[in-house]
């Protein structure tokens, strides 16, 4: 059972859903060009809430001849292959491979509380998700997950709430001291 004023819904129903893709290799004319191209594998070790790049970019020519769709800043990206589950928010425009599943969120939801929604879904995802050599949530399955959605003020509050205790344990593990300061290891 829910709050008063909180609603299940499903991620269908907080934003549009795009797909990523992948312009083709072996034309030149598509790659290294100004428009941001990210693959689950730019987020192996990426630790931040947001990104701007990563470690390609493509060109307009690869916009116009592929599936490759330019996304908008605070689009919740979240990979549904090779893994399933780094989620990141769009810091500015962008692109993504095939790996992603991304939501360009509705004004009924915030994409901070949308990034940690799905943070925490992680373990679910990859139950649902299926394949012989790896497992890949597909876009239908990915749709329907259902989600419980509080009214926009409560979701924000939500949002502070969550950041406030990272960043206290962030300080706490700052503060702990494991080696002596001046030990060099």
């Amino acid at each position: 059972m829910l709050p008063d004023g909180w609603k299940w819904k499903t991620l269908k129903d907080v934003g549009e859903i795009y797909n990523g893709g992948t312009p083709k290799t072996s034309v030149s004319e598509y790659w290294n060009g100004s428009i941001p191209w990210i693959t689950p594998s730019d987020l192996s070790n990426y630790k931040e809430k947001y990104i701007s790049k990563g470690q390609k970019n493509i060109t307009e020519l690869a916009i116009e001849k592929s599936s490759v769709k330019i996304l908008p800043k605070e689009t919740v990206l979240f990979s549904t292959r090779a893994p399933i589950g780094y989620v990141v928010i769009a810091k500015n425009e962008l692109t993504t491979n095939q790996g992603f599943k991304s939501i360009v969120p509705n004004e009924k939801i915030d994409s901070s509380f949308l990034y940690y929604f799905l943070k925490s879904i992680t373990e679910y995802a990859n139950k649902i998700a299926s394949g012989t050599t790896f497992l890949e949530l597909s876009t239908e399955k990915f749709k329907e997950i259902p989600i419980p959605i509080p009214p926009i003020e409560e979701q924000v509050k939500i949002v502070v709430e969550i950041e406030q205790v990272l960043n206290n344990t962030d300080n706490l593990i700052n503060e702990l001291v494991i080696f002596p300061k001046n030990w060099i290891i």
